[in-house]
């Protein structure tokens, strides 16, 4: 057994049946660690000795024949924003330097409650602030696939220790594309629920006890190698709770099986007004005509009627203005609250929109990102596809849409470019759908390919 690189449904079934141990399963993976860390850079904070004593505990408790979870001893990561008790939370900036809760998150206190052993956390963006992974306080985050590219930003600690073998999965935080960006660049799966579907509360250092500020758009959400363990851990920590009150009383169903036969998928190789690269159009445009003979019906979308830029737009002026009220002396005027309903009302027109197209259809497969892993750079260069420059803003572009609009959206492995780096593609879902979105993404994942393990790893 590959632990490693094992599904957290193998591991957490190895460890039941005793064929190892929960201590070698963290050791498996403190092994990729101590064999990878130095280059790729994506653990950080590691409690290697209290994860040991977890594991022993883990061990323990198995053999006293106490009741295992779903992630009994199995190790994990988290990205360097949630709450963790007695572990430090600095999303990369220096005055959070030395910040640790007084207790987890109610998403972290799933995971563990689940059997989970957090063991340490995984680099980021300062502040979350950008779609690459570098900060003052740790560095800056490589891409296993190639060390002189990025993983993405801002989850992009997230995605490479996950696509080196570092964690069995991780869960990141997503306002405009962070979480689906980094998946796609390191060739490994990514889900942004439903807006209000996964608690934010204490997904942000808060040493000062502010107001939480950020309530739109931001969403938690796992990552993992394969369909089956993005479900798992989604079904953990996904639902209500009593910290966020935002959070939605509807249902979270188990994941079910589809027949690819059975779907109607439309398909955008781009949208109008977004840069993207030949080849991943290609690749979208590839998958549609495989579904197609695999049974499908599938169709060229006609988008919304919708201009996209705008979208993006208003979208950066509500996380403005969200940014703006989390600061105390930011002023309380009624132009301030007139220009907060307006961006309301617009964001409005485009979650009713995507709502109407997407009763016809039951995902809507398009790009990711307009770039698949590009060089190292200093934030704002612009970014070459195919041979042209494009605005550095434009690379969330493709998921920030659906941020704005609240959809479910994923991103899934689907081969590589010319030089050897992952393609990733969105699948897009009707809101409060993540259970039958995971379904036909597993449904698909014969034809895409799944995760690759990158060389040397």
């Amino acid at each position: 057994m590959d632990i490693a690189f094992s599904s957290i449904a193998e591991i957490a079934a190895a460890i039941a049946k005793r064929k190892i141990s929960a201590m070698e399963a963290l050791d498996a993976h403190l092994a990729q660690v101590d064999a990878h860390n130095d280059t790729v850079n994506a653990v950080i904070s590691l409690d290697r000795e209290g994860a040991r004593d977890r594991a022993r505990k883990a061990d323990a408790a198995q053999a006293r024949g106490d009741v295992l979870g779903p992630l009994h001893g199995v190790p994990f990561t988290l990205k360097d924003m949630h709450d963790t008790a007695g572990m430090k939370t600095t999303v990369g900036f220096p005055p959070f330097a030395d910040y640790a809760a007084r207790q987890d998150s109610p998403v972290v206190a799933r995971l563990k409650a689940a059997g989970g052993l957090l063991f340490a956390k995984t680099n980021v963006a300062t502040m979350l602030g950008d779609w690459q992974s570098s900060n003052p306080l740790f560095g800056r985050t490589s891409n296993p696939w190639n060390l002189q590219r990025t993983p993405g930003g801002s989850s992009g600690g997230a995605a490479a220790a996950l696509c080196a073998g570092m964690t069995p999965f991780e869960v990141g935080t997503d306002m405009q594309d962070s979480i689906r960006l980094p998946a796609a660049f390191c060739g490994v799966y990514g889900l942004k629920p439903t807006e209000h579907r996964i608690s934010l509360a204490g997904a942000f250092p808060d040493p000062g006890g502010a107001a939480r500020s950020v309530r739109l758009m931001s969403c938690l959400g796992p990552l993992a190698r394969n369909v089956e363990d993005l479900a798992l851990v989604y079904g953990i920590i996904a639902g209500p709770d009593d910290s966020d009150t935002d959070l939605a009383a509807v249902p979270v169903e188990k994941m079910p099986k589809v027949d690819l036969k059975t779907l109607r998928i439309a398909f955008a190789a781009s949208i109008p007004g977004f840069p993207v690269a030949g080849e991943i159009s290609a690749a979208v445009e590839n998958l549609a005509r495989q579904l197609q003979e695999a049974g499908a019906i599938v169709e060229q979308a006609k988008l919304p009627k919708l201009d996209p830029h705008d979208d993006l737009e208003q979208g950066g002026v509500l996380i403005g203005m969200m940014m703006e009220a989390a600061q105390p002396e930011a002023p309380r005027q009624p132009t301030s609250v007139s220009r907060w309903f307006e961006a309301l009302a617009r964001r409005d027109t485009s979650i009713l929109a995507w709502d109407r197209f997407l009763d016809a259809y039951d995902a809507l497969l398009c790009p990711v990102a307009m770039t698949t892993a590009f060089p190292h750079c200093e934030p704002g260069t612009p970014i070459r596809v195919d041979g042209k420059d494009e605005s550095y803003r434009m690379l969330p572009a493709y998921g920030a849409v659906f941020n704005y609009s609240g959809n479910p959206a994923l991103s899934m492995p689907c081969g590589q470019d010319r030089e050897g780096l992952p393609i990733g593609l969105q699948l897009v879902g009707k809101r409060w759908s993540e259970s039958r979105l995971l379904a036909i993404a597993q449904a698909m994942a014969p034809l895409t390919g799944g995760f690759a393990r990158p060389p040397g790893y």
